[in-house]
């Protein structure tokens, strides 16, 4: 990555809610630096967002626009548990892993790594996911620090490593006592069958 789009991903909230059209907040930033994006597409950086991409950029600020959404206050994942039915969907789609459970078992999220990115919504096939405001009159930066921006951010490049490590290599577990005793019976019998003398293998 660049020097200056290292700079625009500084500026964005790291919530990789993909609303600006790009996978996460570094494809954003770079996108804006090769002139493909807008530094008017991240509603959760809302006015002040842009405000601070414009000057790194030099291109003229303006609203947020529209057609990526509007900025709001800082939204909070919160699961109806008495509804989850352990799919783990939601664990797989969020950027923080702040949601925590295992397959079949209820999940729940943890409030400190929740970005309110709503990417958990849609994955939810019994809907018991909705999300509250968690900052009531404050929206854009006014609703998100950059203490949270960088824990977010820090969160999301380690699940981005682990997810990158291929999958270790299961090893076959050692054969019990009595399972090896039973392969040598089963083999024995096998030269039997056929004939052979244990002690050569010929006939």
């Amino acid at each position: 990555m660049s020097p200056l789009a290292a700079r625009l991903l500084e500026a964005l909230p790291q919530t990789q809610c993909t609303r600006c059209g790009y996978p996460d907040c570094a494809g954003y930033a770079q996108a804006i630096e090769a002139g493909e994006a807008g530094i008017d597409q991240c509603p959760p950086g809302g006015a002040e967002g842009v405000n601070r991409l414009s000057r790194l950029t030099g291109k003229p600020a303006g609203p947020v626009d529209p057609h990526f959404g509007a900025e709001g206050p800082r939204m909070l994942a919160v699961i109806d548990e008495t509804w989850c039915i352990g799919c783990t969907l939601c664990l797989d789609a969020c950027p923080t892993d702040a949601i925590v459970g295992i397959n079949k078992r209820m999940h729940t999220v943890i409030e400190s790594h929740c970005t309110g990115c709503e990417l958990c919504i849609p994955v939810c096939p019994v809907d018991c996911i909705s999300l509250e405001s968690a900052t009531p009159g404050r929206t854009g930066w006014q609703a998100w620090s950059q203490e949270q921006a960088d824990h977010a951010r820090q969160r999301y490049e380690a699940r981005q490593r682990r997810r990158e490590k291929p999958a270790p290599v299961a090893k076959a577990a050692p054969a019990a006592p009595a399972d090896r005793k039973r392969a040598i019976i089963e083999a024995a019998l096998a030269r039997a069958r056929a004939g052979q003398s244990p002690e050569s293998g010929k006939p």
